[in-house]
């Protein structure tokens, strides 16, 4: 269910990543002030926002659990997290990377746009060990639902932050009026940032089809477990539970 089109995605993504790249190299142009090190911004930006946006779609999923009870979207929740977490990690490497080259230092406390993306996230790892320290499923699932969507409202506030800061660290590239980005800087943005999309959605996909694969390997072994063995058959259920547990442990 979740593989469906997997294979035409990783490579539709292949595609657009691989024009956006060569766009950031040969057409967009230099930035004046920040030289080379600018074309960071490619893929710094495009991480964060995607970061942001699992987020969201993590809460709304979690809705759709508790409104339906149904443990696909508690899955969809957690493995959206999950890639945001991931893809968080990498906004926050990139950022300092591209904050030493341009400022000369690693980090910087009195910029509103870091430090609010840094609480978003700490935010969100702490939904890793909440989630693991729960046993039952259905508890596990619930919690979990609830987390999502309270810590997903926190999601929204870290844009208006932003917005709302006077600090001008951070240039304004992006808003209703065009921003301060040339028509060619602009076109490689979009392109990069829709190859980040397909590659969230492909990550995405690709953990899901393997979550889902282990939740049927466990329901299939404690069918296993829990089922009287039929003459003749105790040696096959002990090699094919063998099977699913090796299996579920990879």
């Amino acid at each position: 269910m979740f593989s469906r089109g997997l294979i035409t995605l990783a490579l539709l993504t292949l595609i657009v990543l691989g024009v956006g790249w060569a766009l950031v190299f040969f057409y967009a142009p230099l930035d004046l002030d920040q030289g080379f090190v600018q074309k960071i911004f490619y893929v710094h930006v495009p991480l964060s926002i995607l970061a942001l946006l699992g987020f969201i779609a993590g809460g709304i999923f979690a809705i759709q659990h508790l409104r339906t009870g149904k443990i696909d979207f508690d899955l969809k929740s957690y493995v959206a997290i999950h890639m945001s977490l991931i893809f968080g990690i990498a906004v926050l490497v990139t950022g300092s990377i591209w904050a030493k080259a341009s400022w000369g230092k690693w980090w910087v406390w009195d910029e509103p746009t870091l430090v609010s993306f840094l609480v978003v996230f700490l935010l969100y790892v702490t939904y890793m060990p909440l989630r693991f320290s729960i046993e039952d499923a259905d508890k596990r699932a619930r919690v979990s639902s609830v987390f999502a969507i309270t810590a997903g409202a926190f999601v929204p506030l870290n844009f208006i932050t932003v917005r709302l800061a006077e600090s001008l660290v951070h240039p304004r590239v992006l808003s209703a009026t065009g921003g301060s980005m040339p028509g060619s800087m602009r076109l490689t943005f979009i392109v990069c940032l829709v190859g980040v999309g397909l590659l969230y959605t492909s990550l995405w996909k690709l953990e899901l089809t393997g979550k889902n694969a282990i939740n049927k390997l466990r329901r299939l072994r404690r069918a296993l477990e829990q089922s009287p063995p039929a003459t003749g058959s105790t040696k096959f259920q002990s090699k094919t539970s063998s099977l699913v547990s090796t299996m579920d442990k990879e």
